[in-house]
């Protein structure tokens, strides 16, 4: 039988395994015959997706979309799946990816102090730091996991040094994060049950932090103490927005990057001519393929494949569909960062390219408060493993890998590599990463 005619071929099916591998195809199929679409989601709530970049980016910006849940119009059998599990029992709700103007803007100030352009800057040597450990630790062998024991580990520890997490309890969150981004790989229940945990964590290490508060900040003070400290004419963050706001810049701070780092050495180790410009460019001590290069890693295959959960306060237009008001709106990032319309030969990757307003990191109010240090972390990562291990190569058929099954992002479970170990190895630096134990990702 030949092929049907576009137009009349079937909607893609969405959401399994296979689509979970690549979903490129199924997303040019949205783009072209359904740009806003209305699909149910495995969790059994209904939405709509957005994957057109222009749709894309007015919707971002669109005050008529809450991100408030409290604007959802869910059925019994979709509430609360539209969050993080557990974040409504944990008290954890007040947080930027829930909440709207003025409270939003608020807090967002309040915590954009801590990602200024100098702040980051003078970050830098400990990212470098923990990047240089974590490689010693499996140089010698020639081979490693770069999801479990690099993409992973990296941003854990510094979003917990900026936060002010001890250096003996990092481990615990290392065990927390890990079990919340296993998704549908871990226990019935796991990442309610560490949210619980760390919220708990959270709303002691505050309480100690706030009885030792010396009476002025110190030069580079870690956040929870500036949360603490913090006030925006008068009005001081309760507990339980403190805890919020440390809780989600943890979780959003670190998944976005393990997937940056993961999705990206990916993307280099199988396109080999891109890869190899961007070692000879660093090799020459040019670091500007580098930063047009991790913004194409973001554009061509980023961590966020969707948006985080926007609704709708009035009936709303997008795209020529008409959207009820409480209806659930999901962007999708990596369909939109594709669209021809917008970006010439979306499915090439160039780290050249110059011409790049991806939408990784969102757009409007609400693009990622994060983004110089994801930045930061995704450059010194990626120069710092081409540089060291020059022959990086993959130890398993691509085929073989298996991509985790989440609605928000998108990364790897494993990404198994060999390498020639290097002749003199760099002593590890004990002071670099806390004591470690082992920990399932």
């Amino acid at each position: 039988m030949p092929p049907l005619p576009p137009s009349t071929r079937p909607t893609p099916e969405l959401f399994t395994w296979e689509f979970a591998s690549d979903p490129y195809p199924a997303y040019a199929w949205l783009r072209e015959h359904a740009p806003v679409h209305r699909t149910r989601l495995p969790s059994g709530v209904e939405a709509w997706l957005v994957t057109r970049y222009a749709d894309a980016r007015r919707t971002l910006a669109d005050n008529r979309l809450s991100k408030n849940p409290a604007h959802h119009d869910e059925s019994a059998h979709a509430k609360g799946r539209t969050g993080i599990p557990g974040e409504r029992k944990a008290e954890l709700m007040t947080h930027l990816l829930n909440i709207d103007p003025p409270d939003h803007t608020r807090l967002r100030r309040l915590v954009s102090k801590a990602f200024t352009p100098r702040r980051v800057a003078e970050f830098a040597p400990r990212v470098q730091e923990l990047t240089d450990g974590l490689i010693d630790a499996f140089a010698a062998r020639g081979s490693a996991d770069l999801i479990h024991e690099f993409a992973f580990p990296l941003p854990i520890y510094a979003i917990c040094d900026l936060l002010g997490v001890p250096r003996e309890d990092q481990d615990d969150f290392r065990d927390w994060a890990g079990m919340m981004i296993r998704h549908q790989g871990g226990p019935r229940g796991g990442v309610a049950r560490s949210v619980k945990k760390m919220r708990g964590y959270l709303a002691d290490l505050i309480h100690r932090k706030r009885a030792a508060l010396p009476a002025e900040p110190a030069p580079g003070e870690d956040l929870i103490s500036g949360l603490i400290r913090a006030s925006d004419h008068g009005e001081h963050l309760t507990e339980n927005e403190a805890a919020a706001m440390a809780f989600i810049l943890l979780f959003a701070g670190f998944e976005t990057t393990v997937n940056l780092i993961g999705n990206g050495t990916y993307a280099l180790l199988t396109h080999p001519a891109q890869r190899a410009l961007l070692q000879d460019s660093l090799a020459s001590g040019d670091r500007g393929l580098l930063e047009t290069g991790v913004e194409e890693l973001l554009r061509y295959d980023g961590p966020v494949e969707l948006a985080t959960w926007r609704f709708a306060t009035e009936p709303v237009t997008i795209g020529g569909q008409r959207i009820a008001a409480g209806d659930p709106v999901l962007v999708v990032l990596a369909a939109a960062d594709r669209d021809p319309e917008r970006f010439d030969g979306p499915d090439v990757l160039d780290l050249a390219r110059r011409d790049n307003p991806h939408l990784g990191y969102g757009h409007g109010i609400h693009y990622c408060l994060g983004a110089p240090l994801a930045r930061l972390e995704g450059q010194t990562a990626l120069a710092t493993l081409l540089t060291r291990l020059p022959d990086l190569r993959l130890a398993a058929d691509p085929a073989e890998l298996r991509w985790r099954g989440g609605l928000i992002m998108r990364g790897l479970r494993t990404l198994p590599v060999e390498f020639t170990p290097p002749a003199k190895p760099s002593e590890p630096d004990g002071a670099a990463l806390p004591p470690t134990r082992p920990a399932e990702t």
